[in-house]
């Protein structure tokens, strides 16, 4: 439920940025909201937030929200609607510090960052585990090992910073916020 809600806010703001202007246009994107660091120092703190709900175009938002589809649905399965709402916030600021303090001055957009913090809080689940979560440490630390890659050397026009801050705020997070069934 709570996946579908955030799909559904992602789109809808993505119809709202087609119908204000070019959303590959990063003077537009930070118009609209997007993260630019110089703005953020100077007050405006809810831009990491804003920028989270953002993309650049169309296979920006399908590939997010196929990202988020696959494990979002997984996360709230394993951490409830509520636990994976605090995970997801704190994985955007944790993107957002991480964007601010090594990308200043790089307009970024996107869910990824938050995304990857579910990712994060999938593996923090299977460490939890033990014995029993080992397969989706696997899988997970899989994904995430191959997306890394790809940001630093194929598609280096991603935010590897927001990223990185997102996949850690999210498996701390996880790690706290998880607990492990009895039934074990």
């Amino acid at each position: 439920m709570l996946t579908r809600l955030l799909i559904a806010l992602n789109v809808l703001v993505f119809f709202w940025e087609l119908s204000t202007g070019d959303t590959s246009d990063g003077n537009v994107l930070v118009r609209d909201g997007g993260l630019y660091g110089p703005y953020v120092a100077a007050g405006q703190w809810w831009r990491i937030f804003s920028a989270a709900f953002l993309h650049a175009g169309w296979l920006h938002i399908a590939t997010n929200m196929f990202a988020l589809y696959q494990v979002g649905k997984f996360v709230e399965l394993l951490y409830g609607r509520a636990r994976m709402a605090i995970i997801y916030v704190l994985a955007i600021i944790g993107s957002g510090i991480a964007v601010c303090w090594f990308n200043y001055d790089a307009p970024t957009v996107g869910a990824s960052g938050a995304i990857f913090g579910l990712f994060g809080a999938l593996t923090a689940a299977g460490l939890r585990l033990g014995k029993p979560g080992r397969d989706l440490v696997q899988q997970s630390a899989g994904i995430i090992i191959l997306n890394l890659v790809l940001g630093f050397t194929v598609f280096r026009f991603v935010s590897n910073a927001a990223h990185i801050g997102g996949l850690i705020a999210g498996a701390a997070f996880g790690f706290l916020l998880y607990r492990v069934p009895q039934h074990l």
